[in-house]
């Protein structure tokens, strides 16, 4: 029996990625054993249908069940079709969602929890390159920063370099017919993966500022 996971590195200490379709890794693994596989996400950088083409190259794995933070209706309609039960609203490290899974406290998400498109322009990592509007009127080319869940806004002022930062999306992206708890599951998620950038981005101004 077997699971997978989306997850930001290719071990058990990285953690989950929020966006199924285009996380970066998929951890492939065996709950009884922690036996795993570390596999590389091709549909990533798919310009469309990413949630369809991961979905279809994850059921091929064998896997009885799907870990993640966000999963479109696209990517959970193919699961529902070959019975793989897709598991919504995890976060934190692979080995402690693991560990959660062989304790029965997640349940299976009964419909999508996210829009078509959702993962659309996340930024995934330090070093992704991301289009940003330039404050102050220009346009600028920006370092994506983060696991951001949005678009990448760009910080320099006229038309010079700016640093893009993910922006988790204002409105919230669960559906009206939402349980309260498929709800909570969302919004942690979000406040995680805001942390996480929150972190990130941290970390960035202190490397910056040691070269100063």
């Amino acid at each position: 029996m077997k699971i997978a996971i989306s997850a930001t590195g290719p071990n058990l200490e990285a953690e989950v990625d929020p966006r199924f379709g285009r996380c970066q890794y998929f951890i492939i693994v065996d709950p009884a054993t922690m036996e795993f596989e570390a596999v590389n996400n091709s549909s990533a950088s798919a310009s469309g249908g990413a949630g369809i083409s991961a979905a279809q190259n994850i059921i091929k794995t064998g896997v009885e069940a799907v870990l993640t933070g966000n999963c479109g209706p696209n990517a959970h309609g193919v699961f529902a079709t070959s019975k793989v039960k897709i598991i919504t609203g995890v976060s934190g490290k692979i080995k402690d969602a693991i560990a959660e899974y062989k304790l029965g406290t997640f349940t299976s998400a009964p419909q999508a929890n996210v829009p078509d498109h959702y993962g659309m322009g996340n930024q995934a990592g330090g070093g992704s390159t991301g289009m940003g509007g330039g404050v102050g009127g220009g346009r600028g080319m920006g370092r994506g920063m983060g696991r951001g869940m949005g678009r990448g806004m760009g910080m320099g002022g006229g038309g010079g370099q700016g640093m893009g930062v993910g922006m988790m999306p204002a409105s919230n992206p669960v559906q009206s017919s939402s349980s309260p708890e498929q709800e909570i599951e969302v919004l942690k998620s979000q406040s995680q993966a805001l942390l996480e950038q929150a972190s990130q981005i941290q970390k960035r101004i202190e490397e910056l500022t040691k070269k100063k």
